[in-house]
């Protein structure tokens, strides 16, 4: 693992929101963690997303919130060699090695009592990261919800899909079900799974195999699909994802860009059709942003060489600054 541009920008006046007093905002502290790789992806350009994010100008964006931003630049690891599966997995061993370096570097940002905000890269990189955000709150003795906000269920094995791509498959390699390398890498000292799948609540999903989602309801994993977002509204759909939150929950974030629909955010590697628009998506941040329990988030699948002047990464960053406090809300909270 290395660390390049070492940098800490300081933070702004700001007012914070419910849920985050001025005292604890001033004292939180944003440790941004690059990693800029597609090993798992199945195209290439996801490597290019940190610097983009940065670009849009994420950093100085957080520091408004009044946050100590302290970035360290990019990690790195082996590149892409863009080969066929081996064994039902592509790049297996690369996408070993990048999410130990994610694991490593998220855990010692834990540690220190920071919030690491993980830029990938694509969504392979939440095994290292949740892997290190589980095992964190197993020491702490706190309870993990994790938030997917995807248009895929991530579920997939080796068996269901012929791609062997890896970023399809992160969500069921944290519930222990993958190559052993990596569902050991996630879960650390533990012999068995990473995440108890009701750890987990996945949004905004609306693509997925069908043997990928006979595996889903058979791990009871809870789901709030495109279908329910149209039904119940974003509102509904998050009090139910965040039911039970409280003092003692860590809330981790992994917002893969393809959440959101296509039409606001073209600028990724697999986008599909019918997600949530710009103002579903804001409520949906803002909603987060009011538990106060927001303490690790990971950023994915921004992919810019199918980006437009960078306009899915500055949507980006306006939606982050959004789970950090930013808000129009005018009328007065009780």
């Amino acid at each position: 693992m290395a660390w390049v541009n070492r940098k800490k920008i300081q933070p702004a006046a700001g007012k914070p929101r419910k849920g985050r007093s001025e005292e604890t905002m001033s004292q939180t502290r944003i440790r941004l963690i690059g990693a800029p790789t597609d090993v798992g992806a199945s195209m290439r350009g996801a490597s290019m997303a940190p610097e983009a994010l940065r670009v849009a100008g994420l950093p100085e964006a957080l520091a408004r919130r009044g946050l100590a931003v302290l970035d360290d630049g990019n990690l790195s690891g082996p590149s892409n060699p863009m080969l066929p599966p081996v064994a039902g997995h592509r790049h297996l061993p690369e996408v070993h090695a990048w999410n130990q370096a994610v694991r490593d570097a998220v855990s010692v940002a834990l540690q220190a009592g920071e919030l690491p905000l993980l830029l990938g890269g694509d969504h392979c990189l939440a095994i290292g990261s949740i892997g290190a955000v589980a095992e964190h709150c197993r020491q702490q003795g706190k309870t993990l919800r994790v938030l997917w906000l995807d248009a895929h269920a991530d579920f997939n094995t080796s068996t269901i899909t012929p791609s062997g791509n890896l970023h399809g498959m992160p969500v069921a390699i944290l519930c222990g079900q993958g190559p052993d390398a990596l569902v050991r890498l996630a879960s650390g000292a533990l012999s068995g799974a990473a995440l108890a799948p009701e750890s987990v609540r996945l949004i905004g999903v609306r693509s997925v195999d069908e043997q990928e989602r006979q595996l889903v309801h058979t791990c009871g994993l809870e789901v709030f699909d495109m279908r329910h977002l149209d039904e119940h509204g974003m509102r509904t759909t998050m009090q139910q994802a965040l039911m039970g939150v409280d003092e003692r929950t860590h809330l981790h974030v992994s917002f893969d860009v393809d959440f959101l629909d296509p039409d606001i955010a073209p600028g990724v590697g697999t986008p599909v059709r019918g997600g949530p628009s710009y103002r579903e998506a804001q409520l949906c941040m803002e909603m987060i942003a009011d538990t106060g329990q927001l303490a690790s988030l990971d950023v994915v699948e921004l992919n810019p060489a199918r980006d437009h002047q960078n306009r899915t990464a500055e949507l980006v960053v306006d939606l982050v600054e959004s789970l950090f406090g930013k808000s129009t809300l005018m009328r007065l909270r009780p």
